[in-house]
């Protein structure tokens, strides 16, 4: 499997983690575990230092998104996808009314333009033994969570997601 390819169905694998145990927090009486290794309390501020990607924030519409962000890679009317180089992609979600509800943001290779969590929470993250970080903060002030997750090893990957709560 080619290195891109690779980092592709990592980061897949990464994101469909992140669903799942979203679910399991989100829903009365799922995994306990779950919640306490990706949660912390709820904050008492009404909006956390980071809010929106590239001027995009949950609600933009999608008209808006794509001029902010410029043509997609991929699109379709729920979801598009936009490359802004080899190192930094975001994916965009839409619901019925064609506003953002979701922003994934991943960044390989080179991890200097990515944010730290610091930048991401407005304070820093436990970071584990082989260099992954994993920190989830829920805003129902603002309405959204925001998740920091990264990979330990030599090649990590980071992925920011900010949700529609």
């Amino acid at each position: 499997m080619s290195g891109k390819k690779f980092n592709s169905v990592v980061v897949l694998l990464i994101v469909a983690v992140m669903a799942i145990a979203v679910m399991f927090t989100s829903v009365p009486g799922g995994v306990q575990n779950a919640s306490s290794v990706l949660t912390r309390p709820t904050p008492s501020i009404d909006k956390p230092p980071y809010s929106s990607y590239k001027g995009v924030a949950i609600g933009t519409t999608m008209d808006e998104a794509r001029a902010k962000f410029g043509v997609p890679k991929e699109k379709s009317e729920g979801q598009d996808f936009f490359e802004f180089s080899a190192q930094e992609s975001a994916q965009v979600y839409y619901d019925g009314s064609k506003k953002v509800t979701a922003i994934t943001i991943t960044y390989t290779g080179k991890l200097e333009s990515a944010p730290t969590p610091k930048t991401i929470f407005g304070e820093d993250a436990e970071v584990k033994p082989d260099g992954g970080i994993s920190k989830m903060i829920r805003y129902p002030k603002a309405g959204f969570w925001i998740s920091y997750n990264k990979t330990g090893g030599e090649d990590p990957i980071i992925m920011i997601a900010i949700q529609k709560m």
